[in-house]
């Protein structure tokens, strides 16, 4: 997610499209250490804003897993400057252990004039102060499984290997109609390229609550990686794809089955306790200056619905199959209770 448009600062306008980019920095973190960065307790720090959908995918992860003490977190500030994203959430206005005031500086660190700008999430390696990787789409992933030997007793498969195939599938159409569908629709130039995108936000979410009618979860009966993919964009539905990139076909809470789901994942330990809604709405209101010029952050929506019962239950499943929920949120990490319903 960069200054300019909200997303993961890899991202390109033509003139009437909105393209997101791959990111540059692709590095991996893994078991074996083959990209030359082993996976080892407290070497890492992963650099965040509670803004951003993509990385609300490694803040949701890395609890279910219990990384938190193997992986350091870092927030940033979700008003961003003209260097991007900033650490003033911190005495001085610096991050108290990569000792950077911008996140930047650690990009600079691993590669002057990088393309692509500065996003989130991003790991960095604390002994050298370099990035390692700003790849949102894989280190969820590399979470799940090469970081396994640190996961907490009990943390679930998020990324079970008999349905890979399918959790990959899933994950594609809802990256393509929802994840991004939402940017594509909220920073259309056009009548046309909007339309497009907005219709097919809304086809693609009426084909998943169909799905979710029948079964609690995407795929299989516990949560997994598309779970926290779908989740991250629900939970900001409401609260800013609606209005601010107008995709008002419906309200997340006019959909029975996709309101009920969210409220599922929002209510399990790891989920709710991330999200900071303040956060979302101050930073896609104030940040997207050319869609939201006078910087005003709307009052709404009403929050109290999100702990409302959802009777998901009847659904059966597990949601964390034959593990445990994760423990409660560490002091240093916790959402301030006015950011909440």
């Amino acid at each position: 997610m960069s200054r300019d448009d909200g997303d993961d600062g890899n991202s390109a306008y033509g003139k009437r499209t909105f393209k997101r980019s791959k990111a540059h920095f692709t590095d991996r973190i893994t078991a074996d250490g083959r990209d030359g960065w082993p996976v080892e307790a407290d070497r890492y720090r992963l650099v965040v804003s509670r803004a951003c959908p993509w990385a609300s995918r490694s803040l949701v992860s890395r609890r279910l897993l219990g990384l938190e003490d193997a992986l350091s977190l870092a927030v940033a500030d979700p008003i961003q400057d003209d260097r991007s994203w900033r650490f003033t959430l911190d005495e001085d206005g610096r991050d108290p252990v990569l000792d950077i005031r911008y996140l930047s500086e650690a990009y600079d660190r691993r590669e002057t004039d990088h393309p692509g700008g500065v996003s989130v999430p991003a790991v960095v390696d604390v002994p050298s102060g370099k990035l390692v990787t700003n790849d949102y789409q894989q280190l969820t992933l590399d979470l799940a499984t090469e970081w396994t030997a640190l996961h907490r007793e009990g943390a679930p498969d998020l990324y079970p290997e008999r349905l890979r195939d399918e959790i990959d599938e899933v994950m594609a159409d809802v990256y393509e109609d929802v994840n991004n569908g939402v940017y594509r629709a909220g920073f259309a130039t056009g009548q046309e390229e909007y339309e497009a995108a907005c219709a097919g936000v809304f086809r693609r979410l009426e084909l998943l609550a169909a799905r979710l009618e029948r079964q609690r979860y995407l795929v299989g009966d516990t949560i997994t990686e598309a779970d926290i993919r779908l989740f991250t964009t629900l939970v900001r539905f409401d609260a800013v794809y609606h209005g601010h990139f107008k995709c008002n076909r419906w309200k997340l809470t006019e959909n029975q089955v996709l309101w009920g789901y969210a409220r599922d994942l929002y209510q399990t330990p790891g989920f709710g306790d991330t999200v900071d809604f303040d956060h979302i709405k101050r930073h896609y209101y104030q940040v997207h200056t050319g869609i939201n010029p006078t910087r005003v952050v709307p009052l709404g929506p009403d929050l109290s619905g999100w702990l409302t019962p959802h009777h998901r239950e009847e659904l059966g499943g597990r949601p964390f199959g034959d593990g445990t929920p994760p423990g409660p949120v560490r002091a240093g990490e916790r959402v301030p209770a006015a950011h909440t319903p």
